[in-house]
């Protein structure tokens, strides 16, 4: 079929398709019954086209959450749950999965990629893409390959040796493949000198080798050449409409430097995903596209998900609370009172509705208990975006704002109302022509809800001017925090002035933005944001130990935040922001019976572990985080979660901790041994191995047998309620001729049995577990490897031979 519409498009035609038509789609094309194909980022929710609270999405788990329920069954039902919101929201193609791995914990999008494990990487996201293109939605793998950290990630030459890229980092790429993904993402970094939207590894390995008949796009401006590119197997340049395709590859063509083959085998790949998600006028789609999901099953699947990955990594007795036991619970930090539910960049999404510890707890506990609550601490010097019960749009008087876009005399060119005060444009200006748009201003009525002095400001990059009441109280350049563009758009500095005012009291308050000279293309990122009296920090933390100590039980949630977490930068360090460390020892010294709960995407250090009765991480579990937490603190869900990542001690352990390149290069000095590969080989005590996680119940591990390419384990439910445990299998060779870790992840998989029942599972053992590249092709080395089967990559009580 593609050869017959191939046939029907002139060159000038065929390269048009190869670029974006904007932000977000794909060119149509009449001529051969293509309408437009629209792109969405992933992988948390599907956000859309429009970046904003008017195009709410579903939040399910962050990946890493997803990782550690070690569940692909649930995660193949969530790829599926996502691809009835593409539907919903006429969405074709969800930029996601993200399998680059967590190479060092420091690493910005930690929180977006699923684990420090090639085999759980790559298994995880093969259930993500079954999900996703059984609702014939397409799934786009991302990022080719060893994207593995944000610093100077638009540039940096990463070394590795080629069976490091084999075995550890294309590997989740190469499973991926061969579940049949339809799209394959190109990075913006180079490896062995070669850009990844130039790279020889794009045809030689993923098109020739793999046999990968989709498309490869580009990352978002990562296409750098014409020529160069256009002979490699990149076949779509994105964002368009401007790229270095478009006229000057018709010109390299015409002169012979780029093939029309290569063309033709491009528009092939871009018709074939057309065909697939069913953008071909009487062609049938891949699969039947699936509908929009109902808003229960949307909520239960988000909240089941949510509970089966937080992993209890510490309990001496203290979980399950006992909820008739108490009659006043505390719930205190500052993700307590406030819902961290995902990391920032790209993978942001604005959620349907987000479901905090406290509301989620006070739900359950019900009016029987008393529930008290504070931040303790005040981790984040950044203000937030004006809340919405007090802002009021002077044009119409509802709640929200009154954003104007005005031309160089100050003539309004296109106005929208607002209900939020963090703004994000890409691609329009509420249909105002970008090039006439000289500045963006936006209106509202602040009402104050206590007496004092009230901080008022704006956020993003450029000149910024504020006045209230008429006057100006703010008129500042904002300067970019680093050289990367989502940087400036998560986390963005700010400026701000006090406005003194008395509860019940309102002002007119308008912030003008004005866009850069020359500006043709809409794209815009600021926030009006506002900040009320608040008690100062030392009265805060005093406050909270207070209210601990006068509790039957604490829940106490700190951890980090889309600031901290985000694409566009590394994290600085392993510590928790802010005081919150000296906020858990007081809390834990007042009140032993006192649960910590670390929300958080990536691992942060504990060092007030040993005084901890009792940790749990909750990751960014989504929207529905506050009903999942109390799910599993309240004993109505067992924490179904185990680490995907090695849990560090002290950031002076990790083996593979620095992210920056020097001199614009990343070297992969430690080869294959990455995570707790890394770990066992250098010897280092992490707080928590590879794997870990406690339940509500015990298990006795008592029989394993090979049988085939397989290994069938049998486990008994050992304790006094039901419960679900996943099984582990590494593999080992202490006397191998070629360099090892000490142990490898070759399988797993979940099992659930009733108290005191036994249960057997079958776990596939794949050949490439047990083969090496040895520069030549794939092979494995004669004789037996040792199994160890287990509850983790050292608590293994089982042994055997394969």
């Amino acid at each position: 079929m593609s050869e017959d519409l191939l046939g029907k498009l002139s060159l000038e035609q065929k390269v048009r398709l190869l670029t974006g038509e904007d932000f977000w789609s794909l060119y149509p094309e009449p001529a051969v019954g293509l309408r437009k194909v629209v792109l969405s980022d992933g992988p948390a929710g599907v956000r859309g086209t429009n970046w904003d609270e008017r195009d709410r999405s579903a939040n399910i788990p962050s990946p890493t959450a997803l990782a550690a329920s070690w569940d692909v069954g649930l995660v193949q039902r969530l790829g599926r749950l996502l691809a009835a919101e593409a539907r919903r929201k006429n969405v074709d193609v969800l930029l996601a999965p993200t399998v680059n791995l967590h190479r060092s914990p420091l690493g910005g999008r930690h929180f977006e990629a699923y684990s420090e494990d090639p085999l759980l990487s790559g298994e995880i996201g093969a259930a993500y893409v079954r999900g996703v293109q059984s609702g014939g939605v397409a799934a786009t793998v991302k990022h080719f390959v060893a994207n593995d950290s944000e610093t100077e990630r638009m540039s940096y030459d990463v070394t590795v040796d080629d069976r490091a890229l084999r075995e550890v980092y294309l590997a989740p790429f190469e499973r991926i493949v061969a579940e049949g993904v339809w799209a394959v993402m190109a990075a913006y970094n180079a490896v062995a000198g070669a850009t990844m939207t130039e790279s020889p590894l794009l045809r030689d390995v993923l098109q020739d080798e793999w046999g990968f008949d989709g498309v490869v796009m580009s990352d978002w401006f990562a296409t750098r050449s014409t020529v160069a590119a256009g002979n490699a197997g990149l076949d779509l340049a994105m964002p368009g409409p401007i790229s270095p395709w478009g006229d000057a590859l018709v010109a390299a063509v015409r002169d012979g430097s780029v093939p029309e083959s290569r063309i033709d085998d491009k528009v092939r790949r871009l018709l074939r995903l057309a065909e697939r998600v069913g953008a071909l006028d009487g062609i049938a789609p891949a699969v039947p596209l699936i509908g929009p999901a109902p808003d229960a099953e949307v909520a239960a699947l988000s909240r089941e998900a949510a509970a089966r990955g937080m992993v209890l990594v510490k309990n001496a007795g203290v979980l399950p609370l006992s909820a008739p036991a108490l009659r006043k619970v505390a719930v205190i930090g500052p993700n307590a009172v406030q819902a961290r539910t995902m990391g920032g960049g790209s993978a942001s999404v604005s959620p349907t509705y987000t479901v905090t510890p406290l509301a989620g707890l006070s739900a359950a506990l019900g009016e029987g208990v008393e529930v008290v609550a504070a931040s303790g601490c005040f981790p984040s010097e950044k203000l937030d975006p004006v809340p919405l019960e007090q802002v009021t749009d002077p044009v119409d008087g509802t709640p929200g704002l009154r954003v104007r876009f005005v031309d160089e005399t100050g003539a309004p060119l296109a106005e929208e109302h607002r209900e939020s005060g963090q703004l994000t444009y890409l691609g329009s200006f509420a249909g105002a022509e970008a090039s006439r748009v000289s500045a963006i201003e936006i209106a509202t009525r602040y009402t104050a809800l206590v007496d004092g002095d009230h901080l008022l400001g704006a956020a993003g990059v450029g000149q910024f001017r504020l006045t209230v009441d008429g006057h100006d109280v703010l008129d500042q350049v904002i300067d970019p925090p680093g050289p990367d563009l989502v940087e400036a758009m998560m986390n963005p500095d700010q400026a701000y002035a006090p406005v003194r005012l008395a509860a019940g009291g309102s002002v007119d308050v308008v912030l003008r933005y004005e866009l850069p000279a020359g500006n043709t293309f809409a794209a815009a990122m600021l926030r009006l944001v506002a900040q009320p009296p608040r008690r100062t920090e030392d009265d805060e933390l005093e406050h909270a130990v207070a209210l601990a100590a006068s509790a039957d039980a604490v829940v106490l949630a700190v951890g980090t935040n889309e600031e901290v977490e985000s694409e566009g930068y590394d994290r600085a360090g392993l510590a928790l922001p802010g005081r919150q460390d000296e906020l858990v020892r007081r809390v834990l010294a007042a009140n032993p019976r006192t649960v910590v709960v670390v929300n958080s995407g990536a691992p942060v250090v504990l060092p007030w572990l040993d005084e901890a009765p009792a940790v749990l991480l909750s990751w960014f579990a989504g929207m529905e985080t506050g009903n999942a937490l109390a799910d599993v603190l309240l004993g109505a869900e067992e924490p179904g979660g185990r680490l995907p990542t090695t849990w560090p001690a002290a950031e002076d352990d990790v083996p593979v901790y620095s992210t920056r390149p020097v001199d614009g290069g990343l070297t992969y000095t430690e080869s294959i041994h990455v995570g707790h590969r890394g770990w066992l080989r250098s010897g280092a005590q992490p707080a928590f191995w590879f794997g870990h996680g406690l339940g509500y119940t015990t298990w006795a591990y008592s029989a394993a047998a090979v049988g085939g390419n397989a290994v069938e384990v049998t486990v008994q439910n050992t304790g006094s309620r039901s419960g679900r445990e996943v099984v582990q299998v590494y593999a080992s060779r202490p006397e191998s001729a070629v360099d090892r870790p000490a142990r490898w992840l070759v399988g797993f998989a979940v099992v659930s049995a009733a108290a005191g029942s036994a249960a057997t599972v079958r776990i596939p053992l794949p050949a490439r577990a047990f083969e090496h590249w040895s520069g030549d092709g794939w092979e494995r080395e004669p004789g037996p490897f040792t199994l160890h089967v287990g509850r983790s990559v050292v608590d293994t009580p089982l042994t055997l031979e394969a």
